[in-house]
């Protein structure tokens, strides 16, 4: 939905963080290989090769408020898409948090609000 508002670097980082989030509970669903290849797309990135940075490698090239803020909106569509939130996913979401400092009620409008938009599109 944003992801073409970052920078080729952050397109490639989260590109990268976005993959390592979907394998984090060690079971891609195919929801979330649906997620994954919109974002490729959207991000003009459908040949990119995942290079396996570590989370922290990929945190510190986002910068902006708006870039970290991206970050997090298309990181919660893509963990609630397959309508469970693991153990593994929250305890990445945390550092994440932590990283980007944000804090707790700013955090929890974006949780709610995509929330509220996956509701949304499964409704008739």
């Amino acid at each position: 939905m944003f992801l073409s508002e970052l920078h080729s670097e952050e397109r490639e980082a989260f590109l990268e963080l976005a993959n390592l989030i979907a394998a984090i509970d060690g079971n891609r669903s195919i929801f979330e290989e649906t997620i994954l290849t919109k974002y490729k797309k959207e991000m003009e990135l459908e040949d990119y090769q995942l290079k396996g940075l570590a989370i922290e490698d990929i945190l510190k090239i986002f910068k902006s408020e708006r870039s970290k803020n991206i970050v997090l909106v298309e990181l919660f569509k893509l963990i609630y898409s397959d309508g469970v939130f693991h153990h593994q996913e929250s305890e990445s979401v945390q550092i994440i948090k932590k990283y980007f400092g944000f804090d707790s009620n700013e955090f929890a409008s974006f949780k709610d609000w995509i929330i509220k938009i996956k509701e949304l599109s499964f409704e008739k």
